[in-house]
């Protein structure tokens, strides 16, 4: 697909966040120089032709105590992999749950969830509660906790040149 320029604009002005006041669509119209209902018009359907998937919240784990982080990784059969994942996304604890491909001999795992939590001891109580639910699909799994942040942010558009 692609993105008109008033479209791409939108996305550019607010990928980064909307700015932090008590009428930011307001803000971010009069920036792009468009009317907010405009705006917001674009925005919806933006969700509703699949380029954005959401708006909304993202908060600093670790500002909320959230400082041990592990990544779940699961050997599960493959025909059972997308309702298990859908079944472990859907768990308040689980950030991020998704499929990847397996790299045998190595690597036998297929299903990641992300787990936080204020210690490791809650992150391991955590995979226990995914264990449960996978129960005999599991063949195998593994918890990486990481150690430091190198990057974090969504995927960004940059600006057009020339």
């Amino acid at each position: 697909m692609t993105l008109d320029p008033k479209d791409r604009a939108i996305i550019e002005a607010t990928q980064a966040g909307l700015p932090l006041v008590l009428q930011p669509y307001t803000v971010v119209a009069e920036t792009l120089g468009i009317a907010e209902s405009e705006l917001l018009e674009r925005l919806e359907n933006l969700k509703k032709n699949g380029v954005i998937r959401r708006i909304g919240a993202a908060p600093n784990h670790y500002r909320l105590g959230m400082t041990a982080n592990g990544m779940t990784v699961w050997d599960v059969d493959d025909s059972l992999v997308d309702d298990l994942g859908d079944k472990i996304g859907a768990l308040p604890f689980v950030t991020h749950c998704y499929r990847r491909p397996r790299a045998l001999p190595m690597w036998p795992y297929n299903l990641f969830a992300m787990v936080h939590g204020a210690s490791r001891d809650e992150v391991h109580a955590k995979r226990d509660r995914v264990a449960e639910l996978l129960g005999d699909a599991c063949r195998a799994s593994d918890i990486l906790f990481s150690t430091r942040i190198l990057k974090k942010t969504g995927m960004r558009l940059r600006g057009q040149k020339g």
